[in-house]
């Protein structure tokens, strides 16, 4: 299992999506056990076999750092702009400010992303497969929406940071066109047996009731030559997430595993099922938490915990809420004391609650919005809700919380639907998974080849 970890990524066909990342939560837990062992990559060659002199000169002196970040691929052009509004996105991620030293070392990291997004696109081209406008402006309204705003008013607002609505275009249309090549070269080649997803099956059961964890993972491969820069690079990315920077939104620009398309996310999986290193990090720390940079065989992993649970288990967790949502933004300048004030006044109307028929009344008296929500899994809610809401019934309210910053505000109960009991994954589920497995580990190699026989020119 750990030879075969960096490349077991799992394919998402699905639309690109800013933000969260996707995940179908089928909890299984046992899928990379059962990838065949002779698809894996083939190992490269070692350093001995190029018959390199142990004493050599270099005879011009080269700084990586002074390259201008621009690039020629197969003859496409990728141009100073494009890297500086691929760069904006990322910035824009970590609340627009990146020390000028990490923006170098990222600038470098977004080319070589952006010639992995070339070779691609044109790969799928050279197959007669191509990205339709309706496709791409449908997706842009996807992501637009996940910022609240239509697509003009998300494109004026990228103009604003640096970026452009082109830039994300041009990522929809990577993600899109690779993922449909992949469907036609690679998919229809891809078989698995009954047996084997019955051996899955049977191993869920034998271990009903077991931890496992929902993990995000930014995988950067290197080799003995570079890997203290890729170490220096992923501790560096490790920083900046620790300062408020978008876990999924590194994953994506920077994971070289085919899960950067959904921010890194690996699903639902067991400490047994990760190499060991990566397996005792996982089982170390808390929801929330990072762990890395991990070495193991080809590169590094940088892991986040997104949630656990336990194996075929019911978990309260997973009761989906209807819920009103009181809120009450602070006026800019709001003092603590002046905040503290509101929040006692918030305080004493939700003693008056009387269920959600009272919610409107309480919110005309405070001047505070009153949004609905439905369909809401207590498990996707802040991890400090969590728990609070799973002992709260319907009609009651949270304590006020929020900040001076985000305002003051309380969900209330209207609706509630407790989970039933955990069947896990029905046999079509965890067939379709295995297949990913094995379309993604085809798809690495695939990638790696065409870096191999592309052109690339660096100006």
């Amino acid at each position: 299992m750990t030879a075969m970890w960096k490349n077991r990524a799992k394919l998402r066909l699905l639309p690109y999506c800013a933000g969260a990342a996707l995940t179908l939560g089928l909890g299984l837990t046992a899928i990379g056990m059962a990838a065949n062992a002779q698809e894996q990559e083939q190992p490269q060659a070692g350093a001995d076999s190029l018959k390199l002199p142990a004493d050599l000169t270099i005879f011009e002196n080269r700084d990586p750092n002074i390259r201008k970040p621009t690039a020629v691929v197969n003859g496409q052009i990728i141009t100073q702009t494009d890297v500086d509004q691929r760069l904006a996105l990322i910035v824009l991620a970590n609340g627009g400010t990146v020390p000028d030293a990490e923006l170098q070392r990222l600038r470098l990291q977004v080319l070589r992303n952006l010639i992995d997004e070339t070779l691609q696109i044109q790969e799928a081209k050279a197959n007669d497969i191509t990205v339709s406008k309706a496709q791409l402006d449908e997706s842009f309204a996807r992501v637009a929406g996940n910022f609240r705003q239509s697509p003009d008013k998300f494109a004026e607002y990228l103009k604003t940071k640096g970026s452009s609505s082109a830039s994300i275009r041009r990522q929809i249309e990577g993600e899109s066109a690779w993922n449909s090549l992949l469907r036609r070269k690679v998919q229809p080649f891809v078989n698995v047996s009954e047996e084997e997803v019955k051996s899955v099956l049977d191993r869920l059961q034998a271990n009903k009731g077991s931890e496992e964890f929902r993990v995000g993972e930014i995988y950067l491969s290197s080799t003995p030559e570079n890997s203290e820069q890729i170490l220096a690079n992923g501790r560096n990315i490790i920083q900046q997430i620790r300062q408020g920077g978008s876990f999924a939104a590194y994953a994506r620009q920077f994971s070289e595993a085919s899960t950067a398309a959904v921010g890194g996310d690996l699903g639902w999986v067991r400490p047994a099922q990760l190499p060991d290193a990566l397996g005792q990090a996982v089982a170390e720390i808390q929801v929330g938490q990072i762990a890395g940079p991990i070495a193991i065989p080809g590169g590094f992993s940088i892991l986040y915990l997104m949630d656990k649970r336990k194996v075929l288990t019911t978990d309260p967790r997973d009761a989906v809420l209807s819920l009103k949502q009181i809120s009450v933004e602070f006026a800019k300048g709001t003092s603590q004391a002046q905040a503290q004030d509101t929040v006692k006044r918030f305080t004493e109307q939700l003693k008056a609650l009387q269920g959600c028929g009272s919610v409107a009344d309480i919110g005309k008296k405070l001047g505070a919005d009153v949004i609905d929500n439905d369909n809401v899994r207590i498990r996707d809610l802040p991890a400090p809700l969590q728990q609070l809401m799973v002992d709260m019934q319907v009609g009651q309210a949270t304590p006020p919380f929020g900040s001076v910053d985000s305002g003051v505000r309380s969900l209330v109960i209207c609706g509630r639907d407790d989970p039933r009991d955990a069947n896990g994954p029905s046999f079509d589920q965890i067939m379709s998974q295995i297949e990913d497995e094995r379309v993604n580990r085809r798809a690495r190699i695939y990638l790696r080849d065409l870096r191999r026989d592309a052109i690339i020119e660096y100006d």
